[in-house]
């Protein structure tokens, strides 16, 4: 395998229950295996995401002491502006070669949450920045919750097992800009190797190469989806709440070759996120003998803090 595997998402919106299956199998038994596949016919436009590029391009290029202005302190990196280095892959103490924003959940009216999210930060620069940022979040959102009921389905739960904890969870769109690289990073690379902390994350078509895949065999393979398709890949949630059934893969983003130095590159990934108060713990139907309970009991709440503590966005 030296790309990651395809699927098509209008298999499984079809009223044919063996398309329906062939695509739970086909997703199924990628993330078993890598963890990671590209997906078509998703919820996005062309045109969104081209707007959307445009103006993250135009955020990032705004003046440092503008885009500083947006970085609001005590919110542990959950919404607005995070400046360049400030966040580390776990266990390494070199940051990142990336700046980025978030944007957040806006829950519905009867979302009835046991926490109350922070509110998005608006920039006051660019008119359409906000709006067009959270169309996006809502596609990749619905795109994402079909993804998961093709997971439960998988694993053996009922189909919408997942539909009460991803709907007004606690998900992250993040726009990311990795700027040219002007000096000899000295250990330090765009993303470091890690794992994902959430429950799955989609990913736009980054505007450079870079995404690299840690396949079993201990080989980086890198992750080209066509233009029209996200790469959506598991997180380590998802991997725990299976008991490693389904597999959180490392992946980075390296540096390029040196004399691409002075390209930038933009990324932009949703990471789903469930509410707070879903349990992770190991499914039952995810364990037996040959696979014996590997975690203990905690919920994504507290699971998410022990993780932005490991990155760096939360002091301890």
């Amino acid at each position: 395998m030296n790309n990651i595997p395809s699927v098509n998402l209008a298999d499984f919106l079809s009223e044919d229950p063996d398309r329906k299956q062939k695509f739970v199998d086909e997703i199924g038994k990628a993330y078993e295996e890598i963890g990671f596949v590209s997906l078509k016919n998703h919820f996005l436009d062309d045109a969104l995401v081209a707007d959307l590029y445009n103006e993250v391009k135009a955020f990032f290029d705004l003046p440092e002491t503008t885009k500083q202005q947006y970085e609001i302190e005590g919110l542990g990196g959950q919404r607005g502006y995070i400046s360049f280095g400030k966040e580390h892959a776990k266990g390494k103490k070199e940051g990142d070669l990336k700046e980025f924003w978030h944007f957040g959940q806006e829950p519905d009216e009867d979302a009835n949450l046991i926490e109350e999210y922070p509110e998005n930060v608006e920039v006051q620069e660019l008119e359409n920045f906000n709006k067009t940022g959270m169309e996006a979040y809502k596609m990749l959102e619905k795109t994402g919750i079909y993804v998961l009921r093709a997971l439960a389905l998988y694993i053996g739960l009922d189909e919408f097992y997942f539909d009460k904890w991803a709907r007004n969870g606690n998900s992250i769109l993040r726009p990311i800009h990795y700027p040219p690289i002007t000096e000899e990073p000295k250990g330090a690379v765009r993303a470091g190797a890690h794992g994902d902390i959430n429950l799955i994350t989609l990913l736009m078509g980054a505007s450079a190469g870079g995404l690299q895949v840690l396949r079993k065999d201990g080989e980086w393979i890198d992750a080209i989806p066509n233009e029209d398709e996200l790469v959506i890949n598991v997180g380590d949630m998802l991997e725990r709440h299976t008991n490693n059934k389904l597999r959180s893969t490392v992946h980075r983003v390296a540096n390029p070759p040196k004399e691409q130095w002075d390209t930038p590159r933009y990324s932009i990934p949703f990471f789903m996120h469930p509410r707070s108060e879903m349990p992770l713990n190991c499914l039952e139907k995810c364990i037996d003998e040959s696979h014996p309970k590997a975690y203990p009991d905690i919920t994504a709440g507290e699971f998410l803090h022990q993780r932005l503590v490991e990155i760096g966005l939360i002091k301890k």
